[in-house]
């Protein structure tokens, strides 16, 4: 606190802020962490010992590259500098391999890349009019907001426990809707658009951009009552949008079109042979029905009216990338899925 009103008068509390949850972060160095630790080092041993050909094949670990090309020229980059700390760790054979050295690159890489998040955040601060606001530090929307995503303490438990590169991604998006707010479409669509080339699962956060691009940017004048003037519509504006995100695709997917790898990277990208049910991550009512089948399963063995033999080996609750089929209950395709999702959109659209 002392250093935060040390920081407040000199007008710096932002860097304290910074500073503070930096150091915050190297005191969780030696905590533990979780198998994506051993996900990462193994993406960065594919990605540095094999050629890029064969980086969505390798299957020599259970922890295969699942992420899109950028992530993994991301690896690539890191790789190489991961090789000055200890180059077994770049052995695709060391399996679980662990060291005091791999443990202080990987957490620094991520304390490292969290800059990116920090720059993002300040971005993000300038867009708000603090004007109307008390005198007080702790009144202010900046500042609010400055310490809601710095200090978000879920993101120091994935990132800096567990062990995961939200930070930087989420830094990607930050500036991204920055830029937005700071009428830099285009240079918004573009970071969006590697964002996506970075990990997929931002997908579910397109379509709310490509409302807004389409509103905002590719209609140019509105009427007096705030509402769309539809002549105002501009197919340049469309057109360059959509050159964007072809120009960023094609820097990323280009060499595995050119290698006739595209499906092979969409297989692993887009596992849909997994269906619904991976690791824990099923959600809601999913998760219960999951669980409904376990208990059926169980008692379905206790009782003898199933056969040991036959129970799947493929565990929901494993982590691991595979296909699982229910025991008791029938299994969830992805198509159903699919149609269940459609439903609940649809109903919820229809009931605003």
């Amino acid at each position: 606190m002392a250093a935060l009103t040390i920081a407040t008068g000199t007008g710096n509390w932002f860097s304290a802020l910074a500073l503070g949850v930096t150091l915050l972060k190297c005191l969780l160095i030696p905590t533990y962490h979780s198998t994506d630790f051993e996900v990462h080092r193994n993406w960065l041993a594919i990605t540095h010992s094999l050629p890029i050909s064969q980086w969505y094949y390798e299957a020599t670990s259970e922890w295969t590259l699942d992420y899109p090309p950028f992530f993994a020229w991301f690896e690539y980059i890191l790789s190489h500098v991961a090789k000055y700390f200890d180059q077994e760790m770049l052995n695709v054979h060391n399996l679980n391999y662990s060291s005091s050295r791999t443990l202080l690159f990987q957490r620094f890489s991520v304390i490292f890349m969290d800059v990116l998040f920090v720059y993002a955040v300040r971005e993000c601060c300038k867009c708000i009019d603090g004007k109307k606001v008390g005198k007080e530090l702790t009144e202010k929307p900046k500042f609010i907001l400055s310490v809601l995503l710095l200090w978000n303490f879920g993101l120091l438990i994935v990132d800096h426990i567990h062990f995961q590169y939200n930070g930087f991604l989420f830094g990607l998006m930050l500036l991204s809707i920055a830029r937005l707010f700071q009428k830099r479409h285009m240079e918004g669509a573009f970071l969006f658009a590697v964002l996506l080339h970075f990990k997929h699962i931002y997908l579910y956060v397109a379509p709310a951009y490509g409302v807004y691009l389409l509103r905002s940017y590719c209609f140019t004048a509105n009427k007096p009552d705030g509402s769309i003037r539809w002549k105002s519509f501009s197919f340049v504006r469309v057109i360059s949008l959509g050159l964007v995100v072809f120009l960023v695709s094609a820097l990323s997917l280009g060499p595995f079109l050119a290698l006739n790898q595209l499906p092979q990277v969409f297989s692993r990208l887009f596992p849909f042979k997994r269906g619904l049910c991976h690791a824990y991550w099923a959600p809601n009512f999913w998760a219960l029905y999951n669980a409904l089948d376990k208990v059926l399963s169980v008692i379905g063995l206790k009782l003898k009216f199933l056969d040991p033999n036959n129970i799947p080996k493929a565990s929901m609750t494993s982590g691991l990338v595979q296909q699982f089929q229910h025991t008791v209950l029938p299994s969830v395709t992805p198509l159903a899925t699919l149609i269940c999702t459609l439903i609940a959109i649809l109903k919820r659209k229809t009931s605003f």
